[in-house]
C-alpha cells in the first residue's frame, strides 16, 4: 500500500483528492471528511472534530468515530477509477474504542485491505490523533451489481 506521494515536501505537501464516491455521500459532507489519499485497496482520510461530534463526556461519540472509519473502508474498498456494474459494501464491521478523542482535534484514519477473494474482502482501519491510535476498525466487504 503506497499512500504517500513521494514528491510531498513540508513546501509541497500532500493535495487533497476525490473519489467519486463522496459525490453524492452527505455523512462524509457533514462529518467534513478531507480525502488525503485513494487508490485500489487503501485510502486515508481526515477530519477536525467538532463541538457537535462530542456526547456528554466530551469526548468523540462512538457513532462519529464509527462512521469516519466506515467511510475510510468504503474508500478503501472501491477503486476511485471505478469498477463498472458493481459497488462494494460491507456485510459486516466491528470498532475497538482504543482512547479517547477531543474537540478540536485532527482524527486520521487509514484503511488497507488485508484479503480479496471472489466477492468478498477483509479490510483494516486505523484511526490515529497526535495523541496515538484512538480506535481499530475491521471491516468485511462484498462486491454487489449497481443499481
Amino acid at each position: 500500500m503506497q499512500l504517500s506521494d513521494p514528491d510531498s515536501t513540508p513546501e509541497r505537501p500532500l493535495m487533497p483528492v476525490t473519489h467519486p464516491l463522496l459525490e453524492n455521500d452527505h455523512m462524509s459532507a457533514w462529518l467534513g471528511i478531507s480525502v488525503e489519499a485513494a487508490e485500489s485497496g487503501s485510502a486515508r482520510i481526515s477530519m477536525v472534530l467538532r463541538r457537535d461530534m462530542v456526547n456528554g463526556f466530551g469526548i468523540v461519540h462512538g457513532g462519529v468515530l464509527f462512521a469516519f472509519a466506515d467511510t475510510c473502508f468504503a474508500l478503501a474498498c472501491n477503486d476511485p477509477a471505478g469498477t463498472p456494474g458493481v459497488i462494494t459494501v460491507a456485510s459486516g464491521a466491528d470498532v475497538t474504542f482504543l482512547a479517547p478523542a477531543y474537540e478540536g482535534q485532527t482524527l486520521t484514519a487509514v484503511g488497507s485491505v488485508l484479503s480479496s477473494t471472489g466477492r468478498s474482502g477483509l479490510y483494516d482501519v486505523h484511526v490515529t490523533s497526535a495523541d496515538g491510535a484512538v480506535a481499530e476498525f475491521r471491516g468485511r466487504s462484498r462486491t454487489i451489481p449497481a443499481r
